[in-house]
């Protein structure tokens, strides 16, 4: 799938430095090269599919007795080697960073043209555009899994040079995995590894903390302070070697046999002043008091296994969603307030919901409508009265049409977002049984009841149409039809719609139209909407973001 080119973009928005919010809907490969400009971004967090051979299906949340039936391929995570690889890889042995050049060559002598290889094409590819674009004091932290994260490794070394590799990150994804039973015959994988470059030896750091282990603490902070019961540890004041006049004697007291003191007279009297010394009762040489409630904690090593799965209330239904301390981690450490975060397969938009709630600004790309829509969705719900720009989804009927020609599928999610249903089914030929979408709803206590959808991009749109839509109603024992058509309908279609009568609210008694008819232009400009009960509570594609607070009433993550 390609994006709009920079001639149809305004020209604000083609390799303009970005300083507000952006949301883009395309090929990240496109977007970079089209509207990102050289040095802009500060930080880069990408977590592309594995390349797993897995078909991630998002489970729609759906009422009980329903969760079959609302699933949807969000993403074929395989890449296979064909003409499209091909061209790629050719861009890259003509590209001006001759060593990833040479490296990508090396590799497909000895992968041969596989899946692995087409991964890696499509991956060394974007990586250099977001090379191009990370200013230089920016970092990149790429996330994956074993399958592929040695090979990355080398891609990496070539784009950004072996010495701004930083550190291998491991998190722990999950808990541990108990198939022995099954016949499993290796180590059960529970991480993740998320590799670490910056484009300079000038990046931007700062150090995170830890808490520290309660036996740690046990052992090291034994003392509590009577009149505060702060707990502390004593320190060394003294040195093996002089540094300037530390022979002196404080409180009749002077180091032990050959040592000296480690401070100045000054700072020993500050610290005595501060009630920082303690005197041995024996007396001993005085040490230095340091307080557990003055410690950071233990910076941030490269083990991960403290922050959790998105879990619960935080878990939106999205197969690969990564929670938001993560995101929060790794943008608190490699970035700073105001600077721009970039993540150019925002999925479900954890990376961006972190920088909105960190105050960075932001751009998302993925090149799915689905994954569009429900970062919209997300970051509504989280941050209400956000804005943002959205860029590569239509806005007019023009636009509509043009992406109906150019993806079905993409139109058909897309379309399914104008009226707050959640699509259905994936791309497999027949396999929607004449449903492009669902709604559910609650018209009576404890009663979910269903809307199907189905969406027409084409130009000929006929009566035959709306009365397989009546069909499919009957079929799936739905209250009401919803046909979405980019062409404006038929007076016979509409006069069909009709017949099929009305869908009565047993709590309000009032009438809906059982097959409604709307058009995409009537969508867009906001003339026409679905009509049925209790609409505010519509069909949820996925569960509603939790709230943010406010960024001044937020407490410390670590």
């Amino acid at each position: 799938m390609k994006g709009k080119k920079a001639s149809e973009v305004p020209p604000q928005t083609a390799k303009a430095p970005h300083t507000g919010n952006h949301l883009y809907f395309g090929d990240n490969l496109d977007i970079l090269r089209e509207h990102i400009a050289d040095e802009s971004v500060d930080l880069i967090y990408l977590d592309p599919p594995f390349n797993s051979n897995a078909n991630y299906n998002v489970l729609f949340k759906t009422p009980k007795g329903h969760e079959s039936d609302a699933q949807i391929e969000a993403f074929e995570d395989t890449w296979h080697w064909g003409p499209e690889a091909e061209r790629e890889f050719g861009e890259i042995v003509r590209s001006e960073n001759t060593n990833v050049s040479e490296m990508m060559q090396a590799l497909r002598k000895f992968l041969g043209e596989n899946d692995m290889m087409a991964y890696l094409t499509m991956m060394a590819n974007r990586l250099t555009e977001l090379h191009r674009v990370l200013k230089p004091t920016g970092s990149l932290y790429l996330h994956c899994d074993p399958t592929a994260s040695h090979y990355l490794k080398v891609v990496l070394d070539g784009v950004f040079g072996g010495n701004n590799y930083r550190s291998e990150i491991s998190w722990k994804r999950s808990s541990a995995h108990n198939d022995a039973k099954q016949g499993r015959r290796q180590y059960g994988n529970i991480r993740d590894v998320i590799l670490f470059y910056s484009k300079s030896d000038d990046w931007i750091w700062n150090w995170q903390y830890t808490p520290y282990d309660p036996s740690y603490i046990e052992k090291n902070y034994r003392h509590v302070e009577e009149k505060t019961g702060r707990l502390y540890r004593l320190d060394n004041l003294t040195a093996a070697k002089p540094g300037g006049d530390v022979s002196y004697e404080f409180m009749g007291r002077k180091p032990y046999k050959g040592r000296y003191w480690a401070y100045s007279k000054e700072n020993m009297q500050k610290f005595y002043d501060e009630g920082r010394l303690y005197f041995p009762a024996n007396g001993g040489t005085p040490a230095y008091k340091r307080y557990l409630d003055e410690m950071p904690g233990v910076p941030l090593q490269n083990d991960w296994g403290d922050i959790k799965p998105a879990l619960g209330d935080e878990s939106l239904g999205y197969p690969t969603q990564k929670p938001v301390t993560l995101l929060e981690r790794i943008i608190q450490v490699s970035s700073n307030e105001g600077d721009v975060v970039l993540d150019p397969f925002c999925g479900c938009g954890t990376a961006v919901h972190a920088a909105q709630k960190l105050n960075r600004h932001w751009i998302g790309i993925d090149i799915t409508h689905l994954a569009i829509s429900l970062i919209e969705k997300r970051l509504k719900d989280a941050f209400p009265g956000i804005g943002f720009d959205v860029h590569g989804t239509p806005k007019d009927i023009d636009g509509a049409r043009d992406l109906a020609q150019r993806d079905k599928y993409q139109f058909q999610w897309w379309a399914c977002s104008l009226v707050n249903a959640q699509p259905y089914q994936g791309k497999k030929k027949g396999a929607d049984g004449g449903i492009d979408g669902l709604i559910f709803f609650q018209d009576e206590l404890n009663a979910h009841k269903k809307i199907v959808v189905s969406v027409k991009g084409g130009e000929n749109v006929t009566v035959a149409m709306v009365r397989d839509l009546a069909h499919v109603v009957a079929r799936e024992k739905a209250e009401i039809g919803l046909f979405v058509t980019l062409t404006e309908p038929t007076k016979p279609m509409m006069t069909e719609a009709i017949k099929e009568g009305f869908y009565t609210s047993p709590d309000t008694a009032k009438a809906y139209p059982k097959i409604q008819i709307l058009t995409i232009e009537g969508l867009l400009n906001g003339t026409e909407r679905a009509d049925y009960p209790d609409l505010s509570q519509g069909g949820t594609t996925f569960k509603k973001a939790k709230r943010e607070a406010k960024v001044a009433e937020q407490k410390d993550l670590f």
